[in-house]
């Protein structure tokens, strides 16, 4: 293994971004930890493929074990599973919130907390979390309080890492993206979700894919959320 060979853990990994991610820090010949529910075995020997909820605590301890065994170390996290619902406030149901707060805010608690663990003992580490520009710029159209209510404290813990961790070589950065274009959304959306945002159109998966790319190589760079949103953040 290289000296510039990274070991990164990618959550959500099995489509869309994540897995985007995974082929993006492979085709820089880092090692990969790919975690979702659904995830199959690679036959790539630098992919290690953890199936399990990331929302249980049970799938995040054996994510880090088992790189850590495989690989010897983890540097950096990329936080991608998210589960999104945009309904009215009144109509979330009890079940909505408990999927919604499993896994945007406990599946980053415990598998961040255990990352960050094994990061102290090399001295060094990186964390990122997607989020989203709908916490800085709400909108009428798209009604979201639970994305907002998990994903604005991700907003905020990603600066209290960064502070915490600042001087033990550990960073904390997010990306906030605005629609992207990805299985979660059909084609038929796409003209609708586009016009969204200032620019007139979605965003493309490797946007996002390139901010943490971005992020992950840019050593003086924590504590930022990094909006890749057509401009929805700034205003309409």
């Amino acid at each position: 293994m290289s000296t510039s060979q990274k070991v990164i853990v990618v959550t959500g990994a099995s489509q869309g971004i994540g897995a985007e991610t995974v082929e993006a820090f492979r085709q820089l010949g880092h090692r990969v930890v790919a975690t979702a529910r659904s995830i199959k075995p690679s036959e790539d020997p630098d992919v290690l493929a953890v199936a399990g909820d990331i929302a249980d605590p049970a799938t995040a301890r054996r994510v880090i074990e088992q790189g850590v065994a495989r690989f010897g170390r983890i540097d950096t996290l990329i936080n991608n599973a998210g589960i999104f619902l945009a309904k009215p406030f009144t109509e979330y149901t009890s079940e909505d919130y408990a999927a919604i707060t499993g896994v945007n805010l406990a599946g980053f608690f415990h598998i961040t907390q255990l990352a960050i663990e094994q990061m102290q003992k090399q001295s060094s580490g990186h964390v990122v979390t997607i989020t989203t520009s709908l916490v800085d710029h709400a909108n009428s159209s798209v009604p979201s309080a639970l994305a907002s209510l998990t994903k604005g404290g991700l907003n905020a813990v990603t600066k209290s890492l960064a502070i915490e961790y600042a001087k033990r070589g550990i960073r904390a950065n997010a990306v906030s993206p605005g629609v992207i274009k990805s299985p979660m959304h059909a084609p038929q959306t796409h003209e609708a979700l586009g016009a969204l945002h200032p620019v007139g159109h979605m965003g493309e998966m490797s946007d996002v894919v390139n901010a943490i790319l971005y992020l992950d190589a840019a050593p003086f760079v924590t504590g930022e959320i990094l909006h890749v949103d057509g401009g929805q953040s700034a205003g309409h």
